[in-house]
């Protein structure tokens, strides 16, 4: 059952990334030159990218995979590369059309190599099919944590092996900076992260009939500088 805030949240989502911050996250994925602050971000990211897509088997030919909420791309190109097939959704169309855009013409024509299904939607359209694993980098944590594991649990009825994502840490400087963020005017703000704690979502999904047949498996904190978000893994027992 897809909720009511999880629906109003994610319009906010479509509307900031589509709009107000397209410019800049387009800048932000990219290789150019950023401020202080984001080369913290960008680094980041990279890391938990790469934390991710370790935890995923090392050769994935014949294997279908979600990249929920694929922003620009990477993620999926990298997933592709080891032979997956990806279908790679975001709600922000302006994010998905620089995706394509960005997509190496090398993916194209290499031996070996998956595809990438470019889509603009939601990331929990039954209508995606089932997949061998779900990966959603950063893409959950602007949702309370009833709606990140409602959201998990539709995914999990639709996925044979894994799911891993990233959570927004709940730490005494994640709430301080969640509490600075909102004294500013409401028009110049970005949708706020819901910092949660692993052992919360942990109990929420051991407590949900979805997740039968499910464990809890690897987890990471990355955190530098203006970054931080932490890993997780489910997996098919």
């Amino acid at each position: 059952m897809t909720t009511r805030t999880y629906i109003t949240r994610r319009g906010e989502l479509e509307t900031y990334f589509d709009r107000t911050a397209a410019e800049a996250w387009a800048r932000l994925t990219s290789t150019a030159p950023v401020g202080r602050v984001r080369a913290t971000v960008r680094a980041g990211r990279d890391r938990m990218r790469s934390t991710l897509l370790s935890w995923l088997p090392q050769d994935l030919r014949g294997q279908r995979i979600l990249d929920a909420g694929c922003g620009t791309g990477a993620l999926a190109v990298e997933a592709a590369r080891r032979g997956a097939h990806v279908v790679a959704i975001d709600l922000s169309t302006t994010l998905v059309d620089l995706a394509r855009e960005r997509l190496p013409e090398s993916l194209l024509s290499s031996p070996g190599w998956g595809a990438i299904d470019f889509r603009s939607g939601d990331m929990l359209d039954p209508g995606l099919g089932a997949f061998d694993h779900v990966v959603a980098m950063d893409s959950l944590i602007h949702y309370r944590d009833t709606d990140i594991v409602s959201s998990l649990a539709r995914l999990a009825a639709r996925t044979r092996h894994s799911m891993v994502f990233t959570a927004a840490p709940r730490t005494p400087g994640s709430l301080l900076m969640l509490g600075i963020g909102r004294l500013f005017p409401k028009g110049d703000r970005s949708p706020a992260i819901e910092p949660v704690s692993p052992q919360v979502l942990h109990r929420l999904m051991a407590q949900d009939p979805a997740f039968e047949g499910w464990s809890p498996g690897r987890f990471e904190l990355v955190t530098g500088g203006f970054y931080k978000s932490q890993a997780l893994e489910w997996r098919r027992t």
